[in-house]
């Protein structure tokens, strides 16, 4: 019901509006995560249906769509009290130690239906989970390599477009890293994991980390070149 009444609808000229003024704003100014936000909402509808019509075929996925779990405070908090070793005590980790909080992702207002809204806040709201999976930093490289998987996952344009944008921002030597090391590597480990929207992770929290990484086809990101 919260992503219902957070929904604002718009006409396709309206949505070509803010897709541009979103993609100009955020190439201003990368750290608005609301603009980015906006972005992937106007401009990846096509992806989200392709998504949705996955998550349909797929077991964890139906049951994602009928529970609808949020990654949110409330839901996710007994992963701080995990054992180490455990999924949910890494993404815990992951979360504290850079002094994140699960609450802070903007809400998705652009969508047509409730329906696509959750799969919209869905995919925004596993990029942490992801992030842990994958072993991915959040400094500029991290972040564009993980757009790339996304990119992998769903083929939402907002992905492809951080990249470029990242891609930009990068200084020579960042450049050279990202291009050798992280891109092939992101593109390969976006199209051997499993589909990754259909899955239930906060049933996952207790297991092993490396176990969940080996059963869902996940490879960590390359150790940082000397």
């Amino acid at each position: 019901m919260i992503i219902e009444r957070a929904r604002v609808p718009l006409s396709r000229w309206q949505q070509a509006a803010v897709a541009m003024g979103s993609a100009i704003g955020a190439l201003v100014d990368p750290r608005r995560a609301d603009l980015i936000a906006a972005l992937g909402e106007t401009t990846g509808k096509p992806a989200f249906e392709m998504v949705l019509e996955r998550m349909k075929k797929s077991d964890e996925g139906r049951a994602i769509l009928l529970e609808r779990p949020r990654v949110v405070s409330e839901q996710v908090g007994h992963a701080w009290d995990l054992p180490g070793n455990t999924f949910g005590a890494a993404y815990a980790k992951f979360m504290g130690s850079r002094n994140f909080s699960p609450d802070d992702r903007p809400p998705v207002r652009f969508m047509e239906t409730d329906e696509l809204a959750y799969v919209a806040t869905r995919a925004r709201e596993v990029h942490d989970l992801w992030h842990t999976l994958f072993g991915l930093p959040t400094n500029l490289i991290g972040e564009s390599a993980l757009k790339v998987i996304e990119f992998e996952q769903m083929y939402l344009p907002m992905c492809m477009l951080s990249v470029i944008g990242g891609t930009v921002r990068f200084n020579e030597k960042q450049r050279s890293m990202f291009l050798k090391h992280y891109l092939p590597w992101a593109v390969r480990a976006g199209r051997q994991c499993t589909d990754l929207m259909c899955v239930y992770y906060e049933r996952h929290f207790s297991e092993d980390l490396e176990q969940v990484r080996r059963k869902w086809g996940i490879t960590p990101a390359p150790q940082h070149p000397k």
